[in-house]
C-alpha cells in the first residue's frame, strides 16, 4: 500500500485570487516512507498505485502559510502526527489537523462557521464532533481538513482514516450521527467548496473519501459538484420530516377520523395532568443520566440498541449535550406526573431543523395507555413553530408509528470521491454497497413471505 501523505503535504492548485505576500522556498524532498497509522489491523491490504513522496515537513510549530508563488510548495508542522498547513493558493490557506488538542482549540472558530453554514445540522457542531472523537476516536486516525481565507475559517471537512478494506476517509460521528456533511461559509460557498476540494485531494492521496448520510441540499453537494476526478453518488438512509408548524396544523394533515383519535389522546394527556419542563443547562448531566435510565427501562426485554447502554455513549452524550444546550443547539425536556419524571426527550437543533434524537419513558405510562410519541410530538411542535426552522425531523428510520402523521420522505445520499488512480478502490466500495443492498432487499422479501 502506498504511504499516506504526512501532515504538512504541499498542495499548489491554480489560485482563485492574487494577493502579494512573501515567497516561501520549497522544502527539500526526502525519499522516506511515512509510517502506517496507528491502529491499522495486521494482514495484507490491497495495494494502491504509488504516489510521489511529499516534502519532509519542518519541525517548526504548525501555522498556516501563504505564498506569492502558488506553484511553490511550502509546509510546516509541529510534532510528528499533530497537524500541518499547506498552500492552496494566495487567497486560501489549508490545514490538516490530526491532533485532538488542536481540534479542541478550534471550538470558537468552528462554531462560528457552523452558524454561517445555513445547511449545517446539529451533527456538524464542534461540541458533538469533538465529544464523539473523545469517546469513539482511534489515536492517529484523525484527519480534519480546514480552509481559511484572510485568517477566517471558511470550510471544514471533519474526517478520519479507516480501512474498509482499502484506505477510506469517512466523516466523524459514526453510526450514532444521523447526518454527515462538510461546512462551507455562506459568504463564499462556491470558492470555499473549490478550495476544500483541492485540499482534500492533497490530504487523500491514497484514500477514497466516503461521505455517508448526506442530507438533500447539504454543503457536501457543492463539494461533489466541483470535484475534478472520479466520483459516485449512491442512495443512503431514509428520513421522515414534518413541517415546523403548530400541532393543530399537523392534525389538519390527517384524515378526519385519525385526527379525532389523536385529539382524544391529547385530551387524555391533559386529564392526567402531565407537565413538562425544559432542563436548565446546569442540570444537564443529571438529566441525561435520567433520560438514559428511562430509555433502558422503556426498552427492557424489547431489543434496546446495545450502544445506547454503553458507558462511552453516556459520556459522549453528557459532554456534547451540556455544551450544545449552552449555545441553543440541544434541549432536554422532562415530563412529570405527580412530581415524578416519567419521560424525557433530547432534541438537537440547527438553523434549519430540530430533530428528536433520543427519548425514554417509564413503563407506567404504557400501563396508563399514554401515547408517548404523540406527547413528544406536541411538545416539539409547540417549540419549533415560530422558531424560524423549516423542519421537525424524525431523523433516520422508517418506523410505522412515524407514518401516522403523514411525514415527508427525505432520502440521504452517499458521496464517494477519489483521485483517478484510486477509482478501482472506489468501485470496490460501490460494489460492496450494492451487494449489501441486494441482501437487505432479499431479507425483507423473505420476512414478508
Amino acid at each position: 500500500m502506498a504511504a499516506e501523505p504526512r501532515p504538512g503535504t504541499a498542495v499548489s492548485p491554480t489560485p482563485t485570487a492574487a494577493r502579494p505576500g512573501p515567497s516561501v522556498p520549497p522544502a527539500s524532498p526526502v525519499p522516506a516512507k511515512a509510517p502506517k497509522p496507528a491502529g491499522v489491523p495486521a494482514g495484507p491490504t490491497p495495494a494502491s498505485p504509488a504516489s510521489p513522496v511529499p516534502p519532509k515537513p519542518s519541525r517548526a510549530a504548525s501555522a498556516p502559510l501563504v505564498s506569492a508563488t502558488p506553484t511553490a510548495p511550502a509546509a510546516s508542522s509541529g510534532a510528528s502526527g499533530v497537524s500541518g498547513a499547506f498552500v492552496s493558493g494566495p487567497a486560501f490557506t489549508t490545514e490538516l489537523c490530526r491532533d485532538i488538542g488542536r481540534f479542541g482549540a478550534l471550538g470558537p472558530a468552528w462554531q462560528a462557521l457552523h452558524r454561517r453554514c445555513r445547511t449545517a445540522t446539529p451533527f456538524q457542531s464542534h461540541a458533538w464532533l469533538h465529544s464523539w472523537w473523545q469517546s469513539y476516536g482511534t489515536p492517529g486516525r484523525l484527519r480534519i481538513v480546514l480552509v481559511r481565507r484572510a485568517g477566517q475559517l471558511v470550510a471544514a471537512a471533519p474526517l478520519m482514516l479507516v480501512h474498509r478494506p482499502v484506505p477510506v476517509l469517512v466523516p466523524l460521528g459514526g453510526t450514532i450521527s444521523d447526518f454527515s456533511d462538510v461546512l462551507l461559509d455562506d459568504g463564499c460557498p462556491d470558492a470555499a467548496a473549490s478550495a476544500l476540494a483541492r485540499a482534500l485531494k492533497g490530504a487523500a492521496r491514497t484514500a477514497v473519501i466516503d461521505l455517508r448520510e448526506v442530507r438533500p441540499g447539504a454543503a457536501a453537494e457543492r463539494l461533489y459538484s466541483c470535484w475534478n476526478g472520479p466520483r459516485r453518488q449512491l442512495a443512503d438512509s431514509l428520513c421522515l420530516e414534518l413541517p415546523a408548524v403548530p400541532m393543530d396544523e399537523l392534525l389538519g394533515r390527517l384524515a378526519s377520523s385519525r385526527a379525532q383519535r389523536f385529539r382524544a389522546k391529547l385530551r387524555k394527556l391533559d386529564s392526567l395532568g402531565i407537565e413538562e419542563r425544559v432542563v436548565p443547562e446546569g442540570e444537564i448531566p443529571v438529566a441525561v443520566a435520567r433520560l438514559l435510565e428511562l430509555h433502558r427501562r422503556q426498552w427492557q426485554g424489547r431489543g434496546v440498541t446495545p450502544e445506547h447502554l454503553s458507558a462511552r455513549f453516556a459520556d459522549h452524550l453528557t459532554r456534547a449535550v451540556g455544551a450544545m444546550a449552552g449555545c441553543g443547539d440541544a434541549r432536554v425536556t422532562e415530563f412529570l406526573l405527580g412530581g415524578e419524571v416519567v419521560a424525557a426527550d433530547l432534541t438537537l437543533m440547527s438553523g434549519q431543523l430540530a430533530g428528536g434524537y433520543l427519548y425514554g419513558a417509564d413503563p407506567v405510562l404504557r400501563a396508563k395507555k399514554v401515547d408517548v410519541a404523540t406527547m413528544l410530538l406536541r411538545s416539539g411542535a409547540r417549540r419549533i413553530s415560530g422558531s424560524g426552522r423549516a423542519a421537525l425531523s424524525m431523523l433516520r428510520g422508517n418506523e410505522p408509528y412515524k407514518h401516522h402523521w403523514r411525514p415527508d420522505t427525505v432520502h440521504n445520499r452517499r458521496f464517494l470521491l477519489c483521485r483517478p488512480y484510486l477509482e478501482p478502490s472506489m468501485l470496490l466500495l460501490t460494489g460492496r454497497a450494492a451487494a449489501r443492498g441486494r441482501a437487505a432487499a432479499l431479507v425483507k422479501r423473505l420476512r414478508k413471505a
